[in-house]
């Protein structure tokens, strides 16, 4: 088991009136090497089970375990993509995948070197190693916030909507990038997305949760087999579950 979440609750301070009761309750786990897609209305609090899991911030009841030990602070074997690639402008490309590392103040061996611009092979990036984000697509920015995320080979995966700034199209593209990049290095990935047709692709488990305050409301073992394409998309299976799933969330959002 690598992620465990045991009747978590996360409730936000205001200024005045009432604390906003984000998460209520969160019971999950989460196998080692398993791909988990969380689905649901906005505002249900699937980013914050993210800043949970990464260690950005305590649960307000309940525990947060990473390999069977409390999280308590972000730890190394933990990597996070973030909605928008968030790439520093004024580094390179390699640059901005060894940043994570540099960072924490740590030097950059050779081998982390070569480490960096095997990754970025394997992203399709190699030939932009010395560009600028500025001379990169969105598309080809966010690939290289996938490799900055894998350059400590973390153990777990965490995603908050990475593709949904981009455009139809590239991510389709994206999607399917990332499901031979996970092919290739197995981890353990949580991934945040309002894209039903997306989670079915992707994970191998999808959990539906309701409005705020956030529950988990149903949990779907997804039926197709792997190595999927988009090909699967085009299977009536595949829409019809889709259909399904998207019956339940807005059911789910009806009840909150």
């Amino acid at each position: 088991m690598a992620v465990s979440l045991a009747g978590v609750s996360k409730h936000f301070e205001r200024a005045r009136g009432a604390p906003v009761v984000a998460l209520d309750d969160i019971n999950l786990t989460v196998l080692r090497h398993e791909f988990v897609a969380l689905i649901g209305p906005s505002g249900c609090g699937k980013s914050t089970i993210l800043r949970l899991l990464a260690g950005l911030m305590p649960a307000t009841s309940g525990s947060t375990a990473i390999f069977g030990y409390p999280m308590e602070k972000p730890r190394d074997d933990i990597g996070i993509v973030f909605q928008r690639p968030t790439l520093l402008p004024w580094l390179s490309i390699r640059n901005n995948v060894l940043f994570p590392i540099r960072h924490k103040r740590r030097m950059v061996t050779p081998a982390l070197k070569q480490e960096a611009d095997r990754l970025l092979e394997v992203v399709g990036l190699a030939d932009f190693a010395e560009s600028r984000p500025s001379e990169l697509s969105g598309g080809m920015q966010q690939r290289a916030a996938i490799a900055r995320a894998l350059v400590q080979n973390p153990d777990i995966l965490l995603m908050d909507e990475p593709f949904s700034a981009l455009d139809a199209l590239t991510r389709d593209e994206m999607a399917l990038e990332l499901l031979r990049i996970w092919a290739e290095r197995p981890k353990t990935v949580v991934f945040v997305t309002h894209s039903i047709p997306e989670a079915l692709l992707l994970s191998d488990r999808i959990i539906v949760m309701s409005a705020r305050p956030g529950r988990i409301v149903r949990q779907i073992n997804v039926p197709f087999a792997r190595p999927r394409s988009l090909a699967t998309m085009e299977d009536p299976a595949f829409n019809n579950m889709a259909n399904d799933i998207r019956r339940g969330v807005f059911s789910a959002e009806a009840r909150a």
